[in-house]
Parts: structure tokens; C-alpha cells; sequence
């Protein structure tokens, strides 16, 4: 490793955990990221980098499940009394919370993108006294919000990885986009940033997540592939209420229309051309044992091995809801709460990440590529960057974890953290150098 490189990282990994610990206590969920962007903006605009930010950086028109105004309008109060910066938060009205960070190294290179997600989950941290943060204080204090996914881990090591770019700025040629990412949760974010130009021009992409598939120190998963389309969207059927004993024929069940169109969408014929998924996940309706139920609601999810399949199924599923909704006479809506493109890593950079992990000394399992089987939001990212000829890779870096993601006893080991950054930092520095 390039001498200045490794001392670089030695002197960055120390603080490393404090920057995790800090995002863990304050967790800002999808479009609500203003104290941690805020935050990070700060860093990045000390360290030298150009910031696109707010409206700029995010398609207002793409957004997806953005919650009400006066809930944003309490989040930005809020990220303000935790500490972040006024005027940078005010620019970020309307949820305007992804940004990214470019510095130009100058001479003929290639032009790079890492990507890093900023939101935590709708979870509760658990209680529990031997829960780490609870024992060592730096658990959540935002109710019913929690990084129960490591992405303030992420965002620790996005920041040192782009303290070390800048340090060594005169050691690199092309340029450097750092891409940080609100809304990956219900996979909301990443589509409104690309349409506002996020990736353009961009000829290599690297994404990174702690843990998932690596569950355990020392393993290492260079490129995921068999990235899952999808799409979320709740359905709402609207009827007329009746007295259902006096005159029920005056009323338009809705009820019945959505369970109509819940079991017709199970049954959708699954397509030879690959994997394909719904899920119904949630049905809500109805007012009273004695009263025609005049309003109903789907939440829901398609999946597609391809983007191509998730729009198969998502069409079956419009197909269906119109037909329930004619069949009992009632009306209907769509709402689009979230989507992402389908995704397949590139072999070469895999296997790019893959030397530099076996260099490293610190993985003793390394998987050059594996299935992922789910969704995750950087996809769309890297399938677009793809599409326009570049290449990308997603890599899992292993971590103990003391639960499952999304789980209120989820933590991870904080030694995963440096494992990370050198790895991030030995693939930049790979990509970039003169």
C-alpha cells in the first residue's frame, strides 16, 4: 500500500466510531436526513469539495412517500436544536435532504462515484441495559427512529474516505463524486437524485453495505448480484357507506373490491423469464360491523429478477385494481411510495475489490460474487451508470452482528468500520492514481 495512503488511514480510523456513534443517537428516517446531511455538507465543503445540494441534487417531482409538511417542518426544528446548521438545513426544505460532493483532480482519469445512504429505519432501540449503546450511551433519543441497518456507519465511512481523497488529492487524476443518499429505506431516494443528474457522466460507481450477507468479521463479498426490481405502492378503493341491514344495496363496498383485487394479485401468473414477487402486505379498511365499508387500502410490493419483470407484475397488479374496482363498483387510486431498477455487479471491478481484499490480510473469506435475492436502492444508481457504459460493483463487508438488521437489538462491531475504509480507500486509490 502507497505509504501515505496507509498513514492517512491510520491516523483517520481512531475517531471513526465517535462519527458512528453520534449518527446512531440521532437517526433521521427517509427525508427527514437534515442534521446528518447538514452534517456531512459541513465536512465535505471544509475538506474542499463542490456540493450540489437541495433542489439541485433532488428531483422534486420523483420523490416518492415524502411525509407532510408539517412533519418535515418538526424534523427541520428538530435537527436544528441536535446541533446541525441552520441556513443548510433551510435549504433543504421539502425533504431536499441527498446531496453530493465533487472534487476534480484534474489530467485525463476516469470519473468515479461512491455512494453512501444517510436514513435510519422506523424501528424502537431496544431497552435492554446490556444493549451496547444503551450501556455506553449513544443509543437513539429520536423516538421510534433507530440505525437498525449501519448506515451511520456508512456515513463515518464516507466522511474518512473523503477526508483521505482530499489529503492526497495531489496523488489522483479524473474526478471524485461522493453521492450520499437519504430515502434508501423503501427504496425512495436514489431515483430523484439520478433524474437530477446524480450519475451523469459518471463512468464507475461503488456501493457498500456493513454486514447483510457478510454476517461475520473477516468475510467479504466483492460484487452482489441478482438485484431485485421493485416497486411500492398502496391502492385505495373508494365505495359509499350504506346501513348495511336497511339498505345495503345503496352502498359500494370497498372492502370488498380490495380483498377482490388482494387475492387476484396473488394469483398472478409467474413468468418463465425469472424471478418474480408480490407481497400484500397490509389490508386496512372498513368503519363498522353494520355499515358498508366505503373506503379500503392496499399496501404493497412487486419484485423482478429485471426491471422488465417488476414492470410485468406492477402492470398486473394496475390491471387487477381496476378491474376489482369496476367489478363492485367503486373507485380507485395508485400511489407510488417507492421503486428501484434491478442490478447485477460487473466481474472485473468484483474482482478488482477482491485483490485488494486479499492484500489487505484481514479477510479470511472472500467471495468474489453472490446472489442478493432483495431490493437496495443504490441499484438504480449503478444499473444507470451501466446503461450509459460505465461499470459499478456493490460490496458487503463482514461485522458481528448482535441482530439482525432492522431488529431494535441490532449493533455491529465497530472494527468492521476500519475494515471498510481501507478497503473503500485501497480500491480508490487503485482507481485514481496516476
Amino acid at each position: 500500500m502507497n505509504t501515505e495512503l496507509q498513514a492517512k488511514l491510520q491516523e483517520l480510523i481512531p475517531g471513526m466510531a465517535a462519527v458512528r456513534r453520534d449518527l446512531h443517537k440521532y437517526p433521521e428516517s427517509a427525508w427527514t436526513e437534515f442534521r446528518t446531511a447538514a452534517m456531512c455538507i459541513k465536512k465535505m465543503q471544509e475538506l474542499g469539495y463542490t456540493i450540489t445540494m437541495g433542489e439541485d441534487a433532488v428531483k422534486r417531482d420523483a420523490m416518492m412517500g415524502v411525509p407532510a409538511a408539517d412533519v418535515l417542518k418538526a424534523h427541520m426544528e428538530r435537527a436544528v436544536a441536535q446541533g446541525a446548521d441552520a441556513e443548510l438545513v433551510a435549504k433543504m426544505e421539502g425533504g431536499m435532504t441527498g446531496f453530493w460532493a465533487d472534487m476534480d483532480f484534474g489530467g485525463e482519469g476516469p470519473f468515479l462515484a461512491v455512494r453512501f445512504d444517510m436514513d435510519c429505519n422506523d424501528v424502537s432501540e431496544c431497552a435492554a441495559p446490556e444493549h451496547r449503546p444503551n450501556k455506553e450511551g449513544f443509543a437513539s433519543v429520536n423516538k421510534g427512529a433507530m440505525h437498525a441497518c449501519g448506515h451511520d456507519a456508512h456515513v463515518a465511512i464516507g466522511l474518512a474516505l473523503a477526508e483521505v481523497v482530499a489529503a492526497m488529492r495531489d496523488q489522483f487524476k479524473g474526478k471524485i463524486r461522493f453521492i450520499f443518499q437519504p430515502a434508501e429505506e423503501g427504496v425512495r431516494g436514489a431515483m430523484p437524485m439520478e433524474k437530477a443528474g446524480a450519475v451523469e457522466g459518471v463512468e464507475q460507481i461503488f456501493g457498500m453495505h456493513i454486514g447483510f450477507q457478510a454476517n461475520k468479521m473477516g468475510k467479504v463479498i466483492c460484487g452482489t448480484k441478482n438485484f431485485l426490481a421493485t416497486t411500492k405502492a398502496d391502492i385505495t378503493f373508494t365505495g359509499v357507506p350504506a346501513h348495511a341491514g336497511n339498505a345495503p344495496e345503496e352502498g359500494k363496498n370497498a372492502l370488498l373490491a380490495a380483498a377482490t383485487a388482494l387475492l387476484n394479485m396473488h394469483a398472478i401468473p409467474r413468468s418463465g423469464k425469472g424471478d418474480t414477487r408480490i407481497t400484500v402486505g397490509k389490508l386496512i379498511g372498513g368503519e363498522g360491523r353494520n355499515v358498508i365499508p366505503p373506503k379500503a387500502v392496499l399496501v404493497l410490493e412487486t419484485r423482478g429478477i429485471t426491471s422488465a419483470l417488476d414492470e410485468y407484475m406492477f402492470g398486473e397488479v394496475k390491471r387487477i385494481a381496476k378491474a376489482a374496482a369496476d367489478m363492485w363498483g367503486c373507485g380507485y387510486s395508485i400511489d407510488i411510495k417507492g421503486g428501484t431498477k434491478s442490478g447485477e455487479s460487473d466481474l472485473e471491478v468484483a474482482e478488482v475489490v477482491a485483490e485488494e481484499a486479499r492484500a489487505m490480510g484481514c479477510f479470511n473469506e472472500i467471495i468474489v460474487e453472490q446472489n442478493f435475492g432483495a431490493s437496495e436502492d443504490y441499484s438504480h444508481f449503478m444499473s444507470t451508470v451501466q446503461a450509459n457504459g460505465g461499470k459499478g460493483t456493490y460490496v458487503q463487508v463482514g461485522s458481528n452482528l448482535s441482530a439482525g438488521h432492522h431488529n431494535g437489538y441490532f449493533d455491529l462491531d465497530e472494527k468492521s468500520l476500519e475494515d471498510s475504509l481501507v478497503l473503500m480507500a485501497r480500491c480508490v486509490y487503485r482507481t485514481l492514481a496516476k
